[in-house]
């Protein structure tokens, strides 16, 4: 076994109640290199990093195979020894940092906690061995966020602590799981750089796990490809991102809409990885014609929103027409998700006014007016009763606002809707934990479409999908779009997603608007700076 493996893994199985999950995974992981882990949810990515580490403890486990770290073998040491290892010569970076930190502990004392437990430091030495990484993972005055709690911090900066967390006992290897999913473009750059810095830096071995094939072979040098429990491709990560031969590899790197060009669905496991034609801008610009002839069915006009003296929003003015999709993006803090909710009236925005079909939604009985704009949540799972049965939950509006005759009326329109989004009647009785990820999206847009609404608000509802479900459920709202002529505001980080979708797309900043206009035209050629910033950070 050669020194410069840090890590050696051979012939790693593993079950869970009898079922498969892992089968013959073998790789190695050099000082000083990056590995990148893809494929799509389930196909065994993070259970493999987890294996690596030991964080699995049930009797309902079954694990074989070899794990060397360092040229010994750690796969069949007792937890109390584990201990030892994991957190100072192995670490991890989780994909939620909110879930992972302790919302009740200071932030700064939970890095101490890590590196009292493993070094021999004094609490002096060990205070300021957490400001010197604070500097080191660049949060701004230490000392301050020191003593602040989670919740007082952005997503990023969260992530920030997570990485000074993983690195306080300068690992040989780290492990990030998924450390860029839900931040925004400038962030996740940020945060890929800093990986960079530190890991040049500190000559760690680091095991990057992502569903996203285009961002892994950015920061990479090597990538292993996973697919059902099961390695299906292994190679150096330019070579698989040019010129790969693996069918399942294209599918992961087509499904990601283009840099150029607008398809008019993407190729996914749903359609057979078929490439369809590219829309024209001879088309796009009928379509446009059409749908800004008539007035906007949305007016805002000049909105205002503060809370506890700090202006989020100011001054925001834009039209919504009908059958249009009108993009919002903009880094976390910018505004977006309280334009959503001003718009659903769930705030007391202080000045300015919100039209819908000419009327101030102030002016509409709430339960009436939320007939006519639904939201689409981010995560599915959360978002839907795990007690109830998916065509209670898709029902449950329709009672709520007594539509239709019976229940026997409801439960067809249930069934239909079923249909719509691509599922089975039979699936009416089915319970949320029973569907995958992507069959969670479909029934949360069904359950928006129950009421007919005339506008859907899709705040960050594909962000956390990898990218073949989300190629899905993108065909499926541009089909339910032509089907029933619905009108989309789509907010999104992810500025690819934002281009394929958008007829017009509006910057944010700060709470206020930068820039908007039709998508092509502000993607090929911003004029404002921050708009330039946010899609060179991107690189959609």
């Amino acid at each position: 076994m050669k020194k410069s493996n840090l890590l050696v893994v051979k012939k790693l199985n593993l079950s869970i109640s009898g079922i498969s999950i892992l089968n013959n995974i073998s790789f190695k992981l050099k000082k000083n290199e990056i590995l990148g882990f893809v494929g799509e949810s389930g196909s065994g990515k993070s259970i493999t990093a987890f294996s690596i580490i030991n964080l699995f403890n049930s009797k309902k486990i079954k694990k074989s195979g070899h794990v060397f770290f360092n040229g010994k073998r750690i796969d069949s040491l007792k937890n109390k020894d584990f201990e030892k290892i994991r957190g100072s010569e192995i670490s991890i970076i989780f994909q939620e940092p909110m879930n992972s930190l302790n919302p009740s502990m200071k932030c700064g004392r939970q890095v101490l906690e890590i590196i009292l437990k493993h070094t021999v430091l004094t609490n002096l030495k060990a205070k300021k061995r957490v400001l010197d990484l604070f500097k080191m993972v660049k949060l701004n005055s230490p000392e301050t966020v020191y003593n602040k709690y989670p919740h007082e911090l952005s997503g990023g900066q969260q992530q920030r602590i997570m990485i000074g967390i993983a690195i306080a006992c300068n690992p040989k290897i780290l492990i990030a799981d998924e450390p860029t999913t839900s931040l925004d473009g400038i962030v996740k750059k940020e945060i890929i750089d800093l990986l960079k810095g530190i890991q040049k830096q500190t000559q760690m071995g680091i095991i990057f796990v992502s569903h996203d094939l285009s961002l892994v072979s950015k920061i990479a040098n090597n990538i292993i490809i996973l697919k059902r429990g099961s390695i299906v491709e292994f190679g150096d990560s330019k070579q698989i991102f040019k010129s790969t031969k693996n069918k399942y590899t294209r599918m992961l790197l087509n499904a990601r809409p283009p840099k150029k060009g607008r398809p008019k669905r993407l190729p996914s496991s749903d359609n057979g990885l078929e490439k369809h034609p590219l829309i024209s801008k001879k088309e796009r610009a009928e379509k446009h014609k059409k749908i800004y002839k008539s007035d906007p069915i949305l007016k805002v006009k000049n909105l205002h929103f503060a809370y506890e003296k700090k202006m989020i929003l100011n001054n925001i003015h834009f039209n919504i027409y009908k059958g249009e999709t009108l993009g919002l993006i903009g880094e976390s803090g910018s505004g977006k998700s309280t334009i959503a909710k001003s718009i659903l009236n769930l705030n007391n925005f202080q000045k300015g006014e919100i039209l819908f079909n000419n009327i101030n939604i102030k002016k509409y009985n709430k339960k009436d007016f939320r007939k006519n704009i639904q939201l689409i949540f981010q995560d599915p799972f959360s978002s839907l009763n795990p007690q109830s049965s998916v065509g209670f939950s898709i029902m449950e509006p329709m009672i709520a606002h007594k539509l239709y005759k019976n229940k026997d009326a409801r439960v067809s329109k249930v069934y239909q809707l079923l249909e719509n989004v691509g599922l089975k009647k039979n699936d009416f009785l089915k319970y949320p934990s029973q569907f995958s990820g992507g069959q969670r999206q479909r029934i949360v847009i069904a359950r928006a479409l129950a009421l007919s609404p005339k506008i859907i608000i899709c705040d960050e509802s594909v962000s956390a999908l990898d990218v073949s479900v989300q190629a899905q459920v993108l065909n499926l709202l541009n089909s339910l779009k032509e089907k029933f002529s619905f009108t989309f505001l789509f907010i999104s980080h992810d500025l690819s997603v934002i281009r394929y979708m958008s007829d017009r797309v509006i910057v944010l900043n700060n709470g206020t608007i930068e820039e908007n206009g039709e998508t092509d035209k502000v993607f090929n050629s911003p004029i404002m700076p921050y708009t330039k910033q946010l899609l060179s950070a991107s690189n959609y």
